[in-house]
């Protein structure tokens, strides 16, 4: 057997591969809703074998959305529609987690198929917030800078979202800390020039992430994994890079994460990323190596040798894939048979492979 297709275990939950769905947004939520579509959008990576299906950045308030249509789970109502996706993808034999999320500063931003840029109040949008009222870019909304009570609230919201996540039948959380979002925001001294206790030292821009991350873990099973997602880089000179987040990723494994799930990026406009296959890669190998917690690969992951070279040199514990599914929902019947795995499909399309 393959490496990829072997299972994995974090705490009490075993996955039956490594192949893991990475969020995807959809920004076809109205009021914060999934519908139908992420039955069907989620319910199929499920049906095609991946051992973990992510949903989107759900956000944990309503200012807390990158959009006006994007998915949260902020009230019960929001809880009972996600219980429906979530039962069905563990039907299937795969994981259901739900990645939390607060978009911060990059908050009431249109769809792209809108155009991007901010939300006028007239499409449903509002004035973000974030660790300083500085912009995203030109096209953005300035935020408000945040009060100590706000950073309080969005604590205690990400841990109500948690505990609704685990009602509503998933098994894994993850923390979005990632691509210029909230926390993301609060890490990267690009974007946070506070001056209190959130601000200025690396401790002081970990404070938040670290508060969340033990609100999170509080408030779930202890037998459930907690991932974080983080952007390990902005990618230049000054900004969050990889050293700070080898010892954030230390200090989040102590506050009770099990996996960081490696990205990068977005948290700067006009970043120069070295875009091409597998170039984050290594940053899910040095973390995995110097904070010794398990990681998982993320970008431009595409082929079934890729994938499972990364897993078997033990660059990483697992692989997330997102274009790639978007492809290809059967991705990981498709690659356990050019590994030359045994594929169980659904009985009901047993007569297919």
């Amino acid at each position: 057997m393959s490496r990829l297709f072997t299972p994995f275990r974090l705490r009490d939950l075993e996955f039956r591969n490594r192949v893991f769905v990475s969020p995807m947004c959809q920004y076809s939520s109205p009021g914060g809703i999934p519908t139908d579509w992420h039955l069907v959008h989620l319910g199929s990576r499920a049906v095609g074998g991946a051992g973990l299906v992510m949903t989107e950045a759900t956000a944990v308030s309503p200012e807390g959305r990158i959009s006006p249509d994007d998915t949260g789970i902020w009230s019960d109502a929001h809880a009972a529609a996600w219980g429906r996706v979530a039962h069905f993808v563990g039907e299937q034999g795969a994981r259901p987690g739900m990645q939390l999320a607060h978009a911060g500063r990059k908050a009431s931003t249109q769809a792209p198929w809108l155009g991007g840029g901010s939300a006028p109040a007239g499409a449903g949008g509002w004035q973000p917030m974030g660790p300083s009222a500085i912009p995203f870019d030109a096209k953005s909304a300035a935020p408000r800078e945040m009060t100590v009570a706000d950073i309080d609230a969005v604590v205690a919201a990400f841990a109500a979202a948690a505990r609704r996540a685990i009602e509503a039948g998933f098994e894994v959380v993850e923390i979005h800390a990632a691509h210029g979002y909230l926390l993301h925001e609060f890490l990267s001294p690009i974007s946070n020039r506070r001056a209190d206790e959130y601000g200025g030292s690396l401790e002081n821009r970990m404070r938040l992430a670290l508060r969340v991350a033990r609100a999170v873990r509080g408030a779930m099973p202890p037998g459930c994994p907690l991932f974080a997602r983080l952007s390990v880089t902005d990618w230049v000179e000054g900004g969050w890079d990889l050293a700070q987040s080898i010892e954030l990723s230390k200090r989040l494994k102590d506050a009770g994460v099990d996996l960081i799930d490696c990205s990068s990026g977005a948290n700067v406009a006009d970043a120069k990323i070295p875009v091409g296959p597998g170039y984050q890669v290594p940053f899910a190998e040095a973390i995995r190596r110097d904070a010794a917690i398990a990681t998982g690969a993320v970008g431009m992951i595409t082929g079934p040798e890729q994938a499972e070279e990364i897993v078997a040199s033990g660059k990483a514990d697992v692989v997330l894939l997102a274009r790639e599914m978007l492809r290809d929902p059967y991705w990981s019947f498709h690659a356990a048979k050019a590994l030359g795995d045994k594929v169980v499909p659904p009985k009901q399309y047993g007569r297919a492979l």
